[in-house]
């Protein structure tokens, strides 16, 4: 019997363009193959030795495949983080959330403004940190929170600690949220902090914290911890899920502390069952949407250095799985966004077979129903297909 599946996001770590995606304006994306390609190398044994060069591309050279592998497409219409997520755990939505590519509406503005007694900056899509250093100066003498969006279904926030602090920004956020629903339901409204005088002002990454709108139906998390089950969301998990459905949550500073979270919890948790489910973020956040794409091949290849750590915490009745939620390929031309793309899948365990081509996928909802089938749930999730029975050893189970 699987006692845990650790399941591990790498935020955005596409591997290759969806056959749709020149409607998104994402014709020719691959985030790993293509910072593979810039770079001209990639050090990811470990991950090589799951599979994931057999499904990106990057001239691995492994020929000792322990995991087994695979690549996801999305069925939702979209390619953000939430939709993403969702989807991860058995929920595909109908449509997309809505996008605001001029800003938005002078309703939807003055409802905010009045709810919160000030006046606000901006109100058009840009990049993070290109807005405050536009804008910066002018909320610090005002004191009026920088609103903006970006091709995303996002309303973000962003303000100084010294003129708004974090307590408020929060709770400014949580305003919107309230009110950003129905027509104007936007996925995540983003509080975005940020440091440091006017000639180097900083994003304080740290503190972001997203709120996203509350699913709509049930997810796995929520069968998962029905059933009196563990289920531990590490790093954005909590945020992403509108925090339903988890029995803890564990906030995570960068990638590195992410994964020291993992192995806490494998640890903590040795004697329970359930599901550990973690999102490292600084793959997206700091480096995709940077257009960074040093920076994102050293991410991955601290991630692989510290795989070994997270496979020697696991216990011989664990599986682990490894994908992300959409794509951001810091080559890609015209847009500094997501990019839509299919993800990867690779999983491993002492009790799941080794060197398993797992195939196309036709919706991320294969992971979590395949989860629910691991776990033994008596639910099982609304869409998705298992594919259990291609990858467990069935003399151990």
């Amino acid at each position: 019997m699987i006692d845990r599946v650790v399941l591990i996001v790498l935020d955005s770590a596409g591997v290759g363009a969806m056959p749709d995606a020149a409607q998104f304006n994402d014709a020719g994306a691959n985030t790993l193959r293509n910072i593979f390609r810039a770079r001209g190398s990639l050090t990811i044994p470990n991950l090589c030795s799951l599979g994931l060069g057999n499904i990106a591309a990057l001239d691995c050279n492994h020929t000792d495949i322990i995991g087994c592998y695979g690549k996801m497409g999305e069925s939702s219409p979209y390619k953000d983080t939430t939709t993403g997520h969702w989807e991860i755990t058995g929920l595909v939505l109908d449509a997309a959330f809505p996008v605001y590519p001029q800003g938005f509406p002078p309703k939807v503005m003055a409802a905010f403004e009045k709810a919160i007694g000030t006046s606000t900056l901006g109100n058009y899509p840009c990049s993070g940190t290109e807005i405050i250093k536009t804008l910066g100066r002018e909320h610090f003498d005002t004191g009026f929170p920088i609103v903006y969006t970006s091709a995303d279904s996002v309303f973000q926030i962003a303000a100084h600690t010294d003129v708004v602090p974090l307590e408020r920004l929060y709770a400014i956020c949580q305003i919107a949220r309230d009110l950003l629903q129905g027509e104007h339901g936007v996925g995540r409204v983003i509080a975005r902090p940020f440091y440091g005088n006017a000639n180097d002002f900083k994003r304080d990454n740290a503190a972001r914290k997203d709120f996203s709108l509350t699913p709509p139906d049930q997810t796995l998390l929520d069968y998962v911890k029905q059933e009196g089950f563990l289920v531990c969301g590490i790093g954005k998990i909590g945020d992403l899920f509108g925090h339903r459905g988890l029995t803890e949550e564990l906030h995570t500073h960068n990638n590195d502390d992410g994964v020291d979270q993992i192995i806490r919890a494998i640890q903590h948790h040795a004697a329970e069952r359930g599901l550990i489910f973690a999102n490292l973020v600084d793959f997206d956040m700091v480096y995709g949407h940077r257009r960074n794409v040093e920076g994102y091949a050293g991410a991955l290849e601290d991630f692989d250095r510290r795989l070994p750590q997270i496979l020697a915490a696991m216990g011989s009745n664990d599986v682990l799985m490894i994908t992300a939620d959409h794509g951001c390929d810091p080559t890609h031309q015209g847009h500094t966004d997501h990019t839509r793309e299919y993800v990867p899948l690779l999983v491993y365990g002492q009790a799941i077979k080794a060197d398993i081509d797992l195939g196309v996928r036709s919706t991320f909802a294969d992971c979590g129903q395949t989860i629910a089938d691991l776990l033994g749930l008596k639910n099982r999730l609304a869409h998705g297909v298992s594919f259990k029975g291609a990858i467990i050893d069935a003399t151990a189970n």
